[in-house]
């Protein structure tokens, strides 16, 4: 097991939490951390998403300051447009960038490729698996968000979601072998069953999701096929609630409905999805056959890794706030 050795108990104190603290901080710099006088403050930052990327920059030729930003991939993925390599619009390099070049001018961050299977809370250090110990004086978790699938873990087996690229070469390779193999297929029924698309989850995962796959077929493949027709493929947007975009306006959300219509996608709101397995899913007690489900339903933080006496309970708490300081 390879350690990173530690500070002395005196050089690794607990910082001082705002709650405890009123006007400057004496030995802290202008990003309010304090700056231990025997050697550089240690951050270290859990993730190289959006909010890791911000944290590190953010501190990025800071005095006094060292940062470690670590990340079980060597890139950033800009996830907004993983929608668009899901259905082959945009090729996976166009939305990904190494991170090592993104935080190349901050010469007091260092990115390190790993994966964090543990926090050791009480003797400050971040649990690489492979054993390594990466110690910190300040701890930012910045893991992200995961899929939650409400108690249904098995239905992921069938409805991949969409937070990695892994997850939109798997997506779009079920949707184009959908319509490869309908285009083979001579049972009615089963071709049907191919050319039926849902989408779980009314958010604005789902809504770009469903309007891109009717892209795909309406237009994209809508001519290289000769025994199905593409433009017949049904697309399905479910979701539980009432409206879809149910954070966003009333406005927005009857707008973005009509504007997935008028593309021949069929929203069914008041919908809750009740089963998914390999025949397809069921809501309100009957069953729709579809051959590619995607879930794009909500998404929750994952569960934060600990170790150590009290440490379970602790790093839970350091989760809301994305930082342990204590």
């Amino acid at each position: 097991m390879t350690e990173i050795p530690n500070r002395s108990p005196v050089e690794s104190a607990p910082l001082h939490g705002p709650e405890e603290v009123s006007g400057p901080v004496p030995g802290a710099d202008a990003t309010g951390l304090r700056v231990p006088s025997s050697g550089p403050h240690r951050v270290v930052i859990v993730g190289g998403g959006f909010g890791g990327l911000t944290t590190a920059r953010g501190l990025g030729g800071a005095e006094g300051i060292e940062v470690t930003l670590i990340d079980r991939r060597n890139h950033h993925l800009f996830q907004p447009l993983l929608y668009q390599v899901a259905t082959a619009v945009i090729a996976p390099g166009e939305i990904a960038e190494p991170i090592r070049a993104i935080l190349r001018r901050d010469r007091n961050v260092r990115v390190l490729m790993g994966e964090v299977e543990g926090i050791d809370v009480e003797g400050r250090a971040a649990i690489l698996r492979d054993g390594t110990r990466i110690p910190y004086d300040t701890l930012v978790l910045a893991t992200g968000a995961t899929h939650s699938y409400f108690g249904h873990p098995e239905w992921e087996r069938y409805a991949p979601g969409l937070k990695t690229l892994d997850d939109a070469r798997r997506i779009r390779a079920r949707v184009l072998l959908a319509f490869e193999a309908a285009e083979r297929e001579d049972d009615p029924a089963a071709r049907e069953r191919l050319l039926t698309f849902a989408v779980i989850g009314g958010g604005p995962t789902g809504v770009e999701m469903a309007g891109a796959i009717a892209g795909l077929a309406h237009h994209a493949l809508s001519q290289d096929f000769r025994r199905i027709d593409p433009k017949r493929a049904r697309i399905l947007l479910i979701e539980a609630a009432p409206r879809i975009l149910g954070t966003f306006s009333e406005d927005l959300s009857a707008y973005s409905r009509q504007a997935l219509e008028r593309l021949g996608v069929t929203v069914l709101t008041d919908h809750a999805v009740e089963d998914v397995s390999e025949a397809g899913i069921t809501v309100q007690g009957r069953l729709i056959p579809a051959a590619t489900v995607v879930w794009g339903a909500r998404a929750c933080a994952p569960r934060p890794p600990a170790r150590g006496s009290g440490s379970r309970r602790r790093a839970r708490a350091t989760s809301r706030s994305g930082r342990t300081s204590r």
